[in-house]
């Protein structure tokens, strides 16, 4: 049970019956935690605009722990999820928790990577918890709530908005001590969370890319405006000198997981085998497979996640040799 302040917190916050939201945290098995409470993650207590309720899944020991914001496109190159595995698995193999937005993209691969390395990871989610969006990252979405923790200032079953992912992001960069900008064109959300993390005093670093790449615009002018780059783990572990350093941790690979045992079903299958012809983008695989975009999307992201495909900037998809 909540006491009166506690509660009129949570009304004021959401403007909706507190009753419902408790009810509905109860249902979802979503732990709620407010500011007076110990449980409460201090890196969120100082930043503008701090969360006034927080609403928690999986593992809250995670918010004591040292942890770093891996974020990027979701319309992303094969070489940004590389990089992106390449950074959260050498994080999570030094110790550090691997925070990111559970968007479709570069945050799953971030997200997934950490898990693979036998690390953990947080999940800050733009929309309230039980709601699985996007629907792509149904199966990443239970594996978080299994291994790692899903958090959001949203209530349970709240969809998202327009401005959702927005505020979102000030939660990213907040909860960790370094954001890292793995690759993001101009005008990407990573760059929004990037720009929070600097209001908050936090560091930022970015991965270089091409630049002849649109997806490495917005992380090369990161790098030319003052953020460090990084090339090698140590730039990042540098940030951390409580992490434990084994020889393992100072390396960016392997760059790809291991090989899940993974159940194709017949949509999935139809759409390797066009990619195994060569690449092609979404209009493409509607074309040949006959299948529906959502079903294609939710196909690619298993396959991507599971070391099968490869997404190409100008969302193109090619198989992965195996």
């Amino acid at each position: 049970t909540m006491n009166r302040p506690a509660a009129t917190a949570v009304a004021e916050a959401k403007a909706e019956d507190t009753g419902k939201i408790l009810a509905a945290a109860e249902r979802e098995g979503v732990t709620v935690l407010l500011p007076s409470e110990l449980a409460f993650p201090a890196a969120l207590l100082t930043i503008p605009d701090p969360p006034a309720v927080l609403f928690a899944a999986g593992q809250l020991d995670l918010l004591e722990r040292p942890a770093v914001a891996i974020v990027g496109s979701r319309d992303h190159s094969s070489y940004g999820a590389l990089a992106a595995r390449a950074v959260a698995g050498a994080a999570a193999r030094a110790g550090l928790v691997v925070v990111s937005g559970m968007a479709r993209g570069l945050d799953a691969v971030a997200h997934s990577a950490a898990l693979d390395a036998g690390g953990t990871s947080i999940g800050v989610l733009g929309n309230g918890i039980g709601v699985i969006y996007p629907a792509a990252n149904r199966a990443l979405y239970t594996r978080m709530r299994e291994h790692g923790l899903l958090l959001t200032e949203f209530p349970p079953g709240e969809r998202p908005t327009a401005g959702s992912f927005s505020r979102r992001n000030r939660l990213i960069s907040g909860l960790a001590r370094v954001t890292v900008v793995v690759e993001a064109a101009a005008g990407s959300g990573a760059l929004v969370t990037a720009a929070a993390g600097l209001k908050q005093g936090r560091d930022v670093m970015a991965v270089p890319g091409a630049i002849t790449s649109p997806t490495s615009v917005g992380t090369n002018r990161l790098i030319r405006d003052g953020a460090a780059p990084i090339v090698d783990p140590l730039d990042l572990l540098c940030k951390f000198p409580e992490v434990r350093c084994t020889e393992e941790a100072f390396d960016f690979g392997p760059a790809r997981p291991r090989p899940p045992a993974v159940t194709l079903d017949a949509d999935t299958r139809l759409i390797v085998e066009a990619l195994l012809e060569q690449p092609r983008d979404l209009d493409e695989l509607a074309s040949i497979t006959g299948l529906p975009p959502a079903t294609i999307m939710r196909a690619l992201s298993t396959l991507e996640l599971a070391g099968f495909a490869e997404q190409e900037a100008g969302m193109r998809f090619r198989a992965c040799p195996r």
